[in-house]
């Protein structure tokens, strides 16, 4: 055997496992106290950024923040949940994780929260608070010895790469959300700049520098908005005049012209993040565990309401003639606890796991001949399993058995009133059948002429929930 010490070739083989220099292997970096308290900054950072993220998303209008606050905040959840798996194995119980590390933190997350709007709360959040995470993890990454705290590094370098996203989307919406008022905007975003100094820079380990300011948006208490908004493009969002569920199921209709009702079941999902936040929000008892599991659920929704922006433009019909209804969201954030509506989630989504669930829809997409249906209704069963499973683990063992469970979910669903009548008394809506003409329009793309059936179908939600079943009704 040959001993490599005497063998040449060794010397181009990168010492330390490729993972850092020699020169950085003997470098004298972070003790373990000092690199659980700098994480627990970091920590703290991101576990309220996703609370601030997830919170805006019920009452943002702009369809484009929304579904990016549904990201980011699952992206925060992650790597808060990366950061506090790392602190518990450096020697930390207990792990004192909500501990609040200093006002001067809290001052600013609490001002982003109490942010009166999308456009204030991206300024501060993409131009002040994630550069100052990233130069703070760069700073990490700078002084710890990457031998020794290898698993750190490996979880701030992951964070680091996902936060250049974050700021590359966040930099374009500042662009296209300027504030109204540009020299408040830039006092403001000032005063979180000196409340990240007043707290020795978001480490702790610089010299403190003044004051923590006092409150400005955060001189109120903040309440969170349950009441889902909507931007002008989705008109009429009280309209519940065609049943897609029914026209799915009824065997009359082609595979082909399914696909468009596939299209606007995905994009009409944008009303579950709009009620999960509040389950969030309105659940902070709940263990972490739970947050970050819902937060990835969340995000999922929200990526299906985006699937079906993008069916209907492969398509070429635009979905902003489609009323996009808001009821589901609106009536449960209203009328329902947080464990109840948590109850209708999970009754929902058992209802999708049979053949006539998930796996129906990606059938109808297969024989559709519409290769975009097919591909995401494909990665969409394959989500609403993991949502089955999540709610199996976070919301079954509160009651001892999945029958259990199930009954109260459906319980909770026949609560609901569905306000048919009273919105179109109220004048509301007309339920207008929206049907026909988005129909006609696919076909032309198609250059097909229209089903006479599928054209007439005018089936509503006046009676029946989206199982099909008899629905309560304040008519």
């Amino acid at each position: 055997m040959v001993d490599a010490r005497c063998d040449p070739s060794f010397a181009a083989v990168p010492p330390f496992a490729g993972i850092c220099t020699p020169s950085d292997a003997v470098h004298v970096g972070l003790s373990v106290e000092e690199c659980v308290t700098w994480l627990k900054r970091l920590h703290y950072v991101w576990r309220r950024l996703h609370e601030n993220f997830t919170a805006r998303i019920t009452s943002e209008p702009l369809f484009e923040l929304k579904t990016a606050f549904s990201h980011h905040g699952w992206l925060c959840a992650e790597h808060a949940g990366g950061l506090r798996t790392r602190v518990s194995e450096l020697r930390e119980p207990p792990l004192g994780l909500e501990v609040v590390p200093h006002e001067g933190l809290k001052w600013i997350l609490d001002e982003l929260r109490s942010a009166p709007d999308g456009a204030t709360f991206c300024h501060g959040v993409y131009g002040v608070m994630l550069p100052a995470l990233r130069d703070s993890i760069d700073a990490y990454l700078a002084t710890t010895n990457r031998l020794a705290d290898a698993p750190s590094v490996r979880i701030l370098r992951f964070a680091r790469w996902e936060l250049d996203d974050l700021l590359a989307f966040g930099t374009q919406a500042c662009r296209a959300l300027p504030a109204e008022n540009p020299s408040e905007s830039e006092a403001w975003k000032q005063s979180l700049l000196a409340a990240l100094a007043a707290a020795g820079g978001l480490s702790g380990r610089d010299a403190p520098l003044g004051p923590v300011p006092p409150p400005h948006f955060s001189r109120q208490p903040w309440s969170y908005d349950r009441i889902p908004r909507r931007d002008a493009r989705f008109h009429d969002p009280y309209n519940a005049g065609v049943n897609p569920e029914s026209f799915l199921y009824d065997t009359r209709f082609s595979p082909r012209d399914k696909t468009l009702m596939l299209f606007y079941k995905r994009l009409r999902e944008i009303d579950v993040p709009e009620m999960m936040a509040s389950l969030l929000v309105e659940s902070p008892d709940k263990p972490w565990g739970f947050h970050q599991a819902m937060a990835r659920q969340l995000w999922d929704e929200a990526r299906h309401s985006l699937m079906g922006e993008a069916g209907f433009a492969a398509l070429q019909v635009d979905w902003r003639q489609i009323p996009v209804n808001f009821t589901w969201s609106l009536n449960l954030n209203t009328q329902l606890t947080p464990q109840e509506r948590h109850a209708v989630l999970f009754f929902i989504e058992q209802g999708l796991m049979p053949k006539t669930g998930k796996r129906y829809e990606w059938e109808v997409a297969q024989a559709s001949g519409v290769p975009i249906a097919s591909l995401f209704q494909d990665f969409d069963w394959a989500d609403e399993v993991l949502h089955s499973q999540l709610g199996r683990e976070w919301y079954v063992k509160d009651f001892g058995n999945l029958n259990s469970a199930l009954e109260y979910g459906d319980r909770c669903w026949s609560k609901v009133m569905s306000h048919w009548g009273e919105y179109r008394d109220q004048g509301l809506t007309t339920h207008r059948n929206w049907w026909p003409e988005v129909y006609s329009q696919a076909c032309t793309t198609w250059g097909t002429p229209c089903d006479p059936d599928a054209l007439a179908f005018a089936e509503t939600y006046e009676n029946v929930r989206a199982d099909l079943k008899e629905i309560a009704s304040s008519n």
